[in-house]
């Protein structure tokens, strides 16, 4: 059964790719020292992570900490658990492979963990969400969440008296203005279908229930219905980009808003790094996509950009307490999201980027809702989907084939939520 369940997380086809060869897990050098290997996704982070792996060392003589951030560490770990070679702790996002790592058991249950007791909420929430079927146990850690609305150049708006929208009528209003003062209210990079997802995951938290995909596996719903205000008014966005949006990479959008070109962007944080290698400059804030008709209704999009999770295998899951109560020390805290611009996802008063002033309001207040994309699985290409609709304007036709594809690539876990269903009465 194992093996079976292990097969799932080559979803994406054959990997071939090569297996770091690293001593096991918990494994000692000798009766003093513990080694703890941890391997993390995020390769841009991979400097903060030297220094924390060396500040580690330097403090502790009973515990040896090693951390590898390679390029493509989810590939890489699929490869290792086939070979049922684990790192004690993994560094992943709160997608749908995390979905897949608890639906395999690979990860340990953490619930006796103290540092969850300082965790907000919301994330620890979000985390329980994205579990395929309601699972006993805690399995996360959330360090650090990112967030999507509307980037937008702040000079620009206070030279034009323009105002921070609160609902879709006034961001339509707001585009219509800019277009006629002669610059382009946004920009898009549409060639990198990926950046496709970030205008859809923000509108859609707006107007859809956080638990969408999950009414859906349960056959209580459809993407039909859920999903078409979404879509059109998405299209409606279109408008106000430049001609020729599926010209343009991310690069080209991150560098173009950089330049001026657009009084916004809607992308999430993750993009300021990127715009201010061009223009370090430029005054950047950001607000929440004003989807709905108002704005109580408006939610920001926030998600689990890096969490930790301890292995079923780990031999010492002290020593691995240990690395992430030191991972978790205020002072580490703030390093990393001073150099990802990422909100933490512990409690404290942690300083945040002047990015992120525009929607404090919501993070404050706990008003935060998952990616919906952190729910689609990597084989049904939504956001190539996506690009087709925007290009064919196709709304029926879009939500058809959603639904459809969905039902295709989705029928292990909605057969695995029926059963859960069934045998529980519910």
């Amino acid at each position: 059964m194992k093996g079976r369940r292990l097969a799932r997380l080559l979803f994406t086809g054959c990997m071939l790719f090569f297996v770091i060869s690293l001593q096991g897990c918990g494994s000692k050098k000798d009766n003093s020292v513990t080694e703890i290997e941890i391997v993390q996704y995020k390769p841009e982070a991979s400097n903060y992570f030297k220094m924390v792996e060396k500040a580690f060392n330097e403090t502790h003589d009973d515990i040896h900490l090693t951390i590898n951030s390679p390029n493509d560490a989810a590939a890489i770990l699929r490869t290792r658990f086939i070979r049922e070679d684990y790192p004690d702790i993994v560094g992943i996002g709160g997608d749908i492979e995390y979905s897949y790592y608890v639906d395999a058991k690979i990860l340990a249950d953490i619930s006796n963990y103290e540092g969850l007791g300082n965790i907000k909420q919301v994330y620890r929430d979000i985390d329980e969400s994205l579990e395929l079927v309601p699972t006993e146990g805690t399995f996360a850690i959330p360090y650090m969440a990112n967030a999507a609305g509307i980037l937008y150049n702040k000079d620009l708006f206070e030279q034009n008296g323009w105002k921070i929208p609160n609902n879709w009528n006034e961001l339509l209003t707001l585009c219509k203005d800019i277009k006629a003062k002669g610059i382009l209210p946004f920009y898009f990079g549409f060639k990198d279908t990926w950046s496709c997802l970030a205008p859809w995951n923000a509108i859609a938290v707006d107007l859809t229930p956080s638990d969408t995909v999950k009414k859906v596996n349960k056959g209580e719903s459809t993407f039909t219905k859920e999903y078409a205000e979404v879509a059109k008014k998405y299209l409606s966005l279109l408008e106000y980009g430049p001609d020729s949006p599926f010209a343009y990479s991310y690069n080209d959008a991150c560098t173009a808003f950089a330049r001026g070109e657009a009084a916004m962007y809607p992308i999430g944080s993750y993009a300021v790094p990127q715009i201010l290698s061009v223009n370090p400059g430029l005054n950047i804030d950001s607000f929440v996509m004003p989807a709905s008709d108002s704005k109580d209704g408006n939610t920001l999009n926030s998600g689990i950009d890096l969490q930790f999770c301890v292995t079923e295998a780990c031999e010492n899951k002290e020593a691995a307490y240990e690395v992430l109560d030191f991972l978790f020390e205020d002072e580490n805290i703030q390093e990393y999201a001073n150099a990802q611009n990422s909100i933490p996802c512990k409690e404290g008063n942690f300083n945040l980027s002047p990015m992120l002033d525009g929607i404090k309001e919501y993070i404050s207040a706990g008003k935060m809702a998952d990616f919906h994309d952190h729910y689609y699985p990597s084989e049904m290409s939504v956001d190539a989907l996506l690009q087709t609709f925007l290009i064919e304007k196709d709304v029926d036709g879009f939500l058809q084939t959603f639904d459809k594809n969905w039902q295709r690539y989705n029928r292990d876990i909605i057969r695995k939520v029926k059963e859960y269903e069934q045998n529980n009465n519910e």
